[in-house]
């Protein structure tokens, strides 16, 4: 199982990921140097937003959706309907 999250970061930020271990990936990116270069700045963060896909393909294929081709508005949005 893959999971494609997103985060909200100390400053307000948002960052998008993709992970098949959602529990360790956080601890990673809250108290880690094996969190991203981008939220290792920005801690704490926190889990706002998941979905689950069955292959890795799947899960790049939408993180990338969300990364590249949505505002902010629009990811704060999907963070919303799925609250």
């Amino acid at each position: 199982m893959y999971f494609v999250y997103m985060l909200e970061c100390a400053d307000g930020t948002l960052y998008t990921g993709i992970a098949t271990d959602l529990d360790r990936r956080l601890e990673e990116h809250n108290h880690s140097p094996k969190g991203a270069k981008y939220t290792r700045t920005r801690r704490p963060v926190k889990l706002v937003y998941t979905e689950e896909y069955s292959d890795r393909s799947s899960a790049s294929r939408r993180e990338y959706e969300i990364k590249k081709k949505m505002s902010r508005k629009e990811k704060l949005q999907l963070v919303r309907t799925k609250s």
